[in-house]
């Protein structure tokens, strides 16, 4: 099973900016995928990654969050920049197709 495990969220101030990172073990060349999930919303796709240098976002992102990946050392990584209160949510990384064995994501609080 791949195992996934995300950090790097926290508190931060609108306007503010974080850097997120996901340790894994999928193969080398898996389509790798941000997540989140807002209070009490279903999940939903940020960003996937398709290779270094690649990346494919949601609207609402688009523009402030960047998606990176580090095929070398097994990570990946997602650079949150002016960062707003709906951003407020559980970010998780998975593969495409995903894992069934999500990791526990790491919480990230816009709030001032």
């Amino acid at each position: 099973q791949v195992q996934l495990v995300e950090s790097g969220g926290g508190l931060v101030q609108p306007g503010g900016s974080l850097t997120l990172s996901c340790a894994h073990t999928a193969k080398t060349f898996a389509t790798m995928a941000w997540y989140r999930q807002p209070p009490g919303k279903q999940r939903e796709m940020v960003a996937t990654v398709i290779r270094p240098g690649t990346a494919i976002y949601t609207d609402s992102v688009r523009g402030r969050f960047t998606a990176s990946r580090d095929n070398a050392n097994n990570m990946v990584y997602l650079q949150m920049n002016n960062l707003k209160p709906e951003d407020t949510a559980v970010y998780y990384c998975n593969t495409i197709p995903n894992s069934n064995n999500w990791g526990r994501g790491t919480q990230v609080t816009v709030s001032s």
